[in-house]
């Protein structure tokens, strides 16, 4: 059957990546019948309802609740920094203010590197997609992900797909994209496995370390979960440098590991 209404559609800034590049920056014409809601031609298009922070409908924000209308026009609009929208109706549920995360299997470096800033990230590279929609869904955690189709689960509230490749401008990325950049703790969790980590005496650990471990380093801490063990690096300055635009460097006290079992 032929559709017999159609909306314009206009997608702007960091949207448009999702577009083929001849349908970017330019006004899309959407065929439909009824009056669907709006948040099914938005992911018509491809673009994930979890990438859009404003919709407006004939000059008017709405929510995706709305039903599209013949010749309506639409904008769509990212998540902006200088954006004032707190004042418009919200799309969906604020993030918390201490925000979690879970990674899908293609982002295990930078897991570690979240981890590494003290943000409470999961990952696991036997998650399915089911189980991430799953653990987001149930503790409320933020999805990353390079693919983009994981973000069309109507279930998931809060969700980014990362366009970087290398870890460190997907760092730098995500703390962006969720304002980090003041929130960040570093060297309070496991890289390995997310666990919180508490200072433990030098003493306690003794059998476990190497010899130049134990004569040369005296502050040491401890994964509460996996007891993996941790201590002040030689490369602190490394990390400092890797990643100063996203870390208070007056905050921080590297440790690094070992591989001890």
């Amino acid at each position: 059957m032929r559709s017999g209404n159609t909306a314009a559609f206009r997608f702007y800034a960091e949207l448009n990546d999702f577009l083929p590049l001849e349908r970017r920056q330019q006004t899309l014409c959407y065929r439909f019948n009824g009056h669907p809601g709006i948040k099914d031609p938005i992911e018509a298009f491809g673009v994930p309802h979890t990438e859009v922070a404003l919709i407006i409908v004939n000059g008017q924000p709405v929510g995706f609740g709305y039903q599209l209308q013949a010749n309506d026009r639409v904008s769509v609009y990212p998540f902006f920094t200088s954006l004032d929208i707190a004042t418009l109706p919200p799309l969906r549920a604020p993030i918390p203010s201490e925000p979690r995360f879970i990674l899908d299997v293609n982002l295990g470096k930078l897991a570690k590197f979240m981890r590494l800033l003290g943000f409470d990230s999961l990952y696991c590279n036997h998650y399915h997609d089911p189980d991430i929609v799953k653990i987001a869904v149930n503790e409320q955690r933020i999805v990353l992900t390079r693919d983009r189709r994981l973000l069309y689960a109507k279930q998931i509230q809060h969700g980014y797909w990362v366009r970087a490749v290398h870890v460190e401008s997907q760092v730098k990325e995500v703390a962006q994209r969720y304002n980090l950049c003041q929130s960040a703790h570093p060297f309070v969790r496991c890289i390995v496995c997310n666990g919180m980590l508490a200072p433990v005496d030098k003493t306690a650990i003794l059998d476990r370390l190497e010899p130049k471990t134990k004569l040369y380093y005296q502050r040491f801490r401890r994964c509460l979960h996996c007891q993996r063990i941790y201590w002040e690096g030689s490369h602190l300055e490394h990390i400092r440098r890797r990643f100063a635009d996203v870390l208070n460097t007056d905050k921080v006290s590297i440790f690094q590991t070992g591989n001890l079992n």
